[in-house]
């Protein structure tokens, strides 16, 4: 199982579980994560020290390293003989 707001994995017998009036369940590995989350109402992929910001980083980096170089110049078609 893992922390609803960090990923962080939970090992069995620790956390805590807190379950919303609409029936959603949210699982925390620390009382950090539950007070950034419930009472501080921050998103985890804003907050640097979480696993979602982590994995949104380095995507916008991939995306980044994906583009192709521009050529500098025109480059001219090889005539054949």
């Amino acid at each position: 199982m893992d922390c609803t707001f960090c990923g962080k994995s939970i090992p069995l017998g620790t956390g805590k579980m807190y379950v919303k009036v609409d029936g959603r369940v949210f699982y925390f590995c620390s009382n950090k994560c539950e007070k950034n989350m419930i009472k501080l109402n921050r998103i985890p992929r804003n907050t640097r020290w979480t696993a979602e910001h982590a994995r949104q980083k380095a995507g916008i980096k991939a995306a980044k390293n994906t583009s192709k170089p521009e050529a500098k110049g025109k480059t001219k078609p090889k005539k054949e003989e």
